[in-house]
């Protein structure tokens, strides 16, 4: 899964860079970003301290961490000029591309605020999901909801990716490269023509 899924994104960011798409940050300074960062060294133990710290991890998850890396497709089209809205992919595991930032630290805080939030209301808490991408409003800088990503722990193979609606994590990506990489709404048929383009002969998982 993890090799078709990397295969995957890089032809996208390839098609996407040769149409003049510029890859961005998700706020008012659009600062350029690189969209797809392979696996450092670090990845393998990085895999392992979030199963020591979290529990169990669907293989899904760490087989995409260790062979894929850091996925960010939000930015801006020359002929999309609202794609931003189309509910980009992204998944960032490692966090690789947020110099002197530590994952880990991320996630610490994120499970410290969950577990805060957890114990005023534990009816509603429905378990600790791991933030791997901003949800879809916040992708297109509009203040939103929580962040896309994975609960855990999940010994399972697949995993549930936790979305604008919980699904298995290959059915999530394999909707996402159907639609080349921005799985949200479009509205007119050169928006549907861009996405047929970049998802062309994608590989299915």
């Amino acid at each position: 899964m993890a090799r078709r899924a990397r295969k995957n994104v890089e032809i996208v960011v390839d098609r996407l860079t040769a149409q003049g798409y510029r890859f961005h940050t998700n706020d008012d300074k659009r600062a350029p970003v690189i969209p797809w960062r392979p696996p450092t060294p670090a990845a393998a133990s990085m895999a392992s301290w979030l199963e020591d710290r979290f529990g169990p991890l669907p293989m899904t998850v760490s087989s995409w961490l260790r062979l894929v890396g850091d996925v960010w497709l939000v930015g801006t089209h020359p002929e999309w000029t609202d794609i931003d809205r189309a509910d980009p992919l992204v998944v960032e595991l490692e966090y690789s591309g947020y110099p002197g930032a530590s994952a880990q630290v991320y996630y610490e805080g994120e499970l410290q605020a969950w577990q805060e939030w957890s114990s005023e209301d534990p009816g509603g808490a429905g378990g600790f999901v791991l933030p791997v991408a901003p949800d879809r409003l916040h992708k297109a800088n509009i203040s939103g909801g929580l962040p896309y990503g994975f609960r855990v722990p999940d010994a399972c193979a697949e995993g549930i990716f936790v979305g604008e609606v919980a699904t298995p994590f290959v059915a999530y990506l394999n909707w996402v490269f159907a639609s080349g990489g921005f799985p949200g709404p479009s509205s007119s048929d050169a928006q549907w023509s861009i996405k047929r383009d970049l998802a062309n002969e994608l590989l299915p998982l």
